[in-house]
């Protein structure tokens, strides 16, 4: 098949949504299927096989900020972009969200398949006319009950859960980085729902021979940095790539996920688990999609630093813990393959292509 995965968000700043269309991509081109990734990019795509649709605008979205483009520009490079592939089906992800997704809605020219993500409340799919654009959609999932349960709420419709993939062999095989001590790594948007500070709270807690690695830039790294730049245990190293991203999760002694609220799908911890890194994380329905307290990962109340300072403390020292943490964490990250996902989905657009009403009608010029 011709398949075009789009990305509402730019290809090339970090975040969940990017790092899963990517991923796909590359396992569905594995498989032999003629794949192109549409999306903005801030800059040269971060690898072939993607069609850049331009800058993109930071948007206030779900307590975060997106990198989104909904300007016209976009709008005519995505109208060029997909007439030009003649793809047999387009998967849209956050399909509502206003750009390349919304334009290809709009257009309608062939089957698509959208993929919701978000969870925890989002006023965007209250906005008139989204409950029109996604009954334009052929086949719709989201990657957790929450996801799906946001979206019926708002839009109606049904939604097959899918949850989100992780590519195995490319954690698991990472060349470590360079550490010489006990080493925690955090990555993610420095905001307020990410935890960092609740984290950096715990971390001053922890014996002088323990480092932490940050991850990530935001609106809070500067008063963050002010308050703990004095600590030289902290490694601020910005925004990995990929590559560095898979050596220093190898490297980690403990991954940290002590997020607040806003959370879907800890696709993140996946990642952790199949890098073979004890995970810790705040016990948020999210994330409990993906593992059980105690069993893949040590789960603790969102918000409390003393709770994370003492489960981080019991990994770094307890290597009976950490080891019992690493295996059942590997067996439970083989369960969210991203090539059985791959297989899951070219399974719903063969389904789509092949039933009699396959996607309502374009909109007729002049509409």
């Amino acid at each position: 098949m011709r398949i075009g995965l789009v990305s509402p968000y730019s290809l090339t700043l970090p975040g969940g949504v990017q790092s899963q269309v990517l991923a796909l991509g590359r396992s569905l081109r594995q498989a032999g299927h003629a794949v192109r990734v549409l999306g903005p990019c801030d800059g040269a795509p971060p690898e072939p096989g993607i069609t850049a649709l331009g800058n993109s605008i930071p948007t206030a979205a779900n307590g975060s900020v997106a990198p989104v483009a909904p300007d016209p520009s976009c709008a005519l490079r995505t109208i060029r972009a997909i007439r030009d592939e003649t793809f047999d089906v387009i998967h849209l992800h956050e399909p509502l969200v206003p750009g390349p997704c919304q334009t290809v809605l709009f257009l309608n020219p062939t089957p698509t398949v959208g993929t919701w993500h978000a969870a925890g409340g989002n006023n965007a799919y209250l906005v008139p006319g989204t409950r029109w654009l996604a009954s334009r959609i052929s086949r719709r999932v989201a990657v957790s009950p929450e996801a799906a349960e946001m979206a019926a709420d708002a839009l109606g419709g049904e939604y097959e859960v899918l949850w989100n993939g992780v590519e195995l062999e490319r954690f698991a095989k990472a060349e470590p980085w360079p550490s010489e001590h006990p080493t925690i790594f955090f990555w993610g948007r420095h905001e307020p729902r990410k935890g960092l500070a609740v984290l950096l709270e715990a971390f001053s807690h922890l014996p002088a021979g323990v480092r932490l690695w940050v991850g990530g830039s935001g609106p809070e790294t500067d008063r963050l940095r002010s308050l703990h730049g004095h600590d030289e245990r902290i490694d601020w190293i910005g925004a990995p790539d990929d590559i560095e991203l898979m050596r220093r999760l190898r490297a980690a002694d403990v991954a940290c996920f002590p997020s607040l609220r806003g959370e879907s799908f800890g696709v993140v911890l996946l990642e952790a688990m199949a890098a073979h890194t004890p995970v810790v994380a705040s016990d948020l329905p999210g994330y409990r999609n993906v593992v059980s307290s105690g069993r893949e990962a040590l789960m603790v109340p969102p918000g409390d630093a003393g709770a994370l300072a003492s489960a981080l403390g019991r990994v770094l020292t307890d290597p009976v813990v950490a080891e019992d943490l690493v295996i059942r964490g590997a067996d439970r990250a083989e369960e969210f393959s991203m090539a059985r996902l791959a297989e899951r989905y070219v399974a719903i657009y063969r389904s789509v292509l092949s039933s009699p009403t396959r996607w309502p009608a374009p909109v007729a010029a002049g509409s």
